[in-house]
């Protein structure tokens, strides 16, 4: 297989695939994510029609009179919904992130990446068709956050199992993966936003908006089995496994000492999992050199965790309560303003990369992120206990989301980019995988943090 032999992207298919894939590998979560307004009011309309039922049976027993009205105040399992969603669902990611370096050698991939698929699939399938069943608040919310936990787990695996499918393809092709994942939390954010406005009841559009991620995911589904129906697929994934043995079978021959005489072109195209495993790297060389970047990735998401949606999804309108502007602020100055931003401030490393991955600004303006928690606590969080509201127009936490969101996308980006270049070319593929089990903790650290920070308002 020489150069002038490779086939063409044609229509772009392969490319518009793997951007579908990565819509796929971050859309569920940001769907959960943005529902979090369906969830916490049927945790509260559940939790009052229990305690007006129980009022009845106790009324009726008694020979009372008329049985007590609902509640309107939020119930605990409600308040803390937002943190303990976080908890579950970054928890089980750091985990399967680790636990799918050794399942890729023991599992096939078209079985992580179409079973993660299928098995998210059918998590959004019963989360729609509960949006139609009556249950008591605590049953609702234990079962949510089981397929909170499921999604992510899934959604880990197939994460690192597309990534490993790009290794196939030139380095172009990772491209598409990064901005489908940038734009998994804008597309759920508009589809929340077309469910509200749609003018139906609350469940009515809940319905429509998972029956929508379902959709989403059969699409990725068809979009993955086509995938080896094109040539340019067919092409370096030939060239990849050397045949019809699978890539494991390789990497033994190589271990074995048996030296392999790639082409040029299968050199520069090959994945990092086919390099030479004939000599380790230390570890913890590697880890003293990427030590800057690694501790900064990690500490920026986990501020960023910490209060995206624990706290920021508990803000209340100041201006509007009685317009349709009370019914779109957290879909829009939330969830939709931060997604925007996010992937501005990835899209701007493109063009953009200052500071240079030496610079000590680097770690100074990931450290002054800090400053956000303060200035988030103090919007018009609600309930809140301790702190007095010092920004409570809406203005502020709208401007404040976008410089917190556009930051995070920044800095984390940068961070990403430069831990790999900053050791040998050979040691890129360990620098990179510490790089996420990085990036994983600081999810991890924030999910436990963002307690801490929802206690404190």
């Amino acid at each position: 297989m020489t150069t002038s032999n490779q086939p063409q992207d044609r229509y772009k298919a392969v490319w518009l695939i793997f951007f579908m894939l990565g819509l796929g590998t971050l859309l569920p979560w940001n769907f959960f994510m943005t529902a979090t307004m369906y969830f916490t009011n049927r945790l509260d309309m559940s939790q009052n029609v229990s305690s007006v039922t129980a009022e009845v049976s106790r009324n009726t027993t008694e020979a009372s009179v008329t049985p007590a009205a609902p509640s309107p105040g939020r119930n605990s399992l409600s308040t803390i919904f937002n943190n303990v969603m976080t908890l579950c669902a970054m928890l089980p990611l750091l985990l399967f992130t680790c636990l799918n370096s050794f399942l890729h050698q023991r599992i096939p991939q078209v079985v992580r990446i179409l079973g993660s698929l299928v098995a998210i699939f059918l998590v959004f399938l019963v989360t729609a068709i509960l949006v139609k069943v009556q249950m008591d608040a605590l049953p609702f919310f234990v079962i949510t956050m089981i397929k909170i936990m499921l999604i992510n787990s899934f959604g880990a695996i197939l994460q690192g199992s597309l990534f490993g499918l790009a290794g196939l393809l030139p380095a172009s092709y990772t491209a598409p993966i990064m901005s489908g994942q940038g734009l998994a939390g804008f597309f759920a954010s508009v589809a929340m936003i077309c469910a509200i406005a749609s003018g139906s009841e609350l469940s009515t559009s809940a319905f429509g908006y998972f029956i929508t991620a379902c959709a989403v995911i059969v699409l990725t589904i068809v979009c993955y089995l086509c995938l080896p129906q094109l040539e340019f697929y067919r092409f370096y994934k030939q060239m990849k496994l050397e045949g019809p043995g699978e890539q494991e079978t390789k990497l033994d021959l190589i271990s074995k000492g048996e030296e392999a005489k790639p082409s040029k072109e299968e050199s520069r195209t090959s994945a990092p999992n086919s390099q030479p495993t004939n000599k380790s790297h230390s570890i913890l060389a590697i880890l003293k050199s990427i030590l800057v970047p690694a501790l900064s990735v990690c500490f920026v998401f986990t501020i960023t965790i910490g209060i995206f949606p624990a706290v920021t999804a508990e803000v209340k309108p100041s201006i509007g309560l009685n317009s349709a502007w009370k019914h779109y602020f957290i879909p829009v100055s939330c969830f939709l303003n931060f997604n925007i931003f996010d992937w501005l401030g990835r899209s701007l490393t493109a063009v953009c990369m200052w500071p240079g991955k030496d610079s000590l600004w680097l770690p100074s303006l990931v450290l002054a992120r800090v400053v956000f928690v303060p200035l988030l606590l103090l919007c018009n969080v609600h309930p809140r206990y301790y702190l007095n509201v010092v920004f409570k127009h809406d203005a502020w936490f709208i401007f404040f989301m976008a410089t917190f969101a556009f930051s995070n996308g920044y800095l984390a980006s940068l961070c990403m980019c430069y831990g790999p270049k900053k050791v040998k070319p050979t040691e890129a593929e360990t620098a990179g995988a510490i790089m996420a089990f990085f990036l994983s903790l600081g999810l991890a650290l924030g999910a436990v943090f963002s307690f801490l920070f929802r206690a404190i308002v």
